[in-house]
């Protein structure tokens, strides 16, 4: 009964109480850390309850997930996560589109690049300015809490901790009540704390806000 493995994995005993986007929000949050993710399936119709579907882009990027989040207590219930069949029907029409849109999106990307850079030619010579260097947050010294700003209004704890729980000696988040935008989150020592900001600097909750992570003051 052995199930090949699959771009697409199945994941069941999925909290049902969850509303639909605020689920796929979170699955996204927690599964994108693995790698480029073309959709996520979450329907709410009875015979679906409980049960969705995350389709990656990259097969590594859906078997690495499947082992690192087998068991994974998503809003307090372990996840059984498995690959999808090869016959999944719902998967099969939606990856076909998925990949045509995907094509859609690339030649519209291209389109604009081209047209940007037709653009920046005739600025020419010394008065073009090279691009801004990325953006330098500035910083404390280093300690074990960890202190996030640029965070989007729908952000909660049970999402930052899913972002955070991946890396060892974390312990805690911490929301500020009455300021949605910042968080803190608390590590066993500096070292992990630093770990988890380098990884996840920038990381984009939503499509907008970039996440900007320095040491909290001491």
């Amino acid at each position: 009964m052995d199930i090949r493995p699959n771009h697409t994995i199945y994941i069941n005993n999925v909290n049902d109480k969850i509303k639909k986007e605020e689920l796929k929000r979170a699955l996204y949050l927690l599964f994108s850390q693995f790698g480029q993710i073309l959709d996520i399936v979450a329907m709410k119709t009875m015979k679906m309850r409980g049960q969705s579907f995350v389709v990656f882009k990259e097969l590594a990027s859906a078997t690495n997930a499947l082992r690192q989040l087998q068991g994974f207590p998503f809003y307090n219930k372990p996840m059984r996560i498995q690959y999808a069949k090869t016959d999944s029907e719902v998967i099969s029409k939606m990856r076909g589109t998925y990949g045509d849109k995907d094509k859609k999106k690339e030649k519209k990307k291209k389109a604009l690049e081209q047209a940007l850079n037709a653009n920046r030619k005739p600025l020419g010579g010394s008065s073009s300015q090279p691009p801004p260097p990325a953006t330098q947050v500035p910083d404390n010294p280093p300690n074990y809490i960890l202190f996030l700003t640029n965070l989007p209004e729908e952000t909660n704890e049970m999402m930052l901790s899913m972002l955070f729980n991946q890396f060892p000696g974390f312990k805690e988040v911490r929301l500020v009540p009455g300021k949605h935008d910042i968080a803190f989150v608390e590590f066993e020592n500096e070292g992990q704390a630093g770990v988890a900001k380098d990884a996840l600097q920038g990381f984009r909750i939503t499509a907008t806000c970039a996440m900007k992570i320095t040491y909290a003051k001491k």
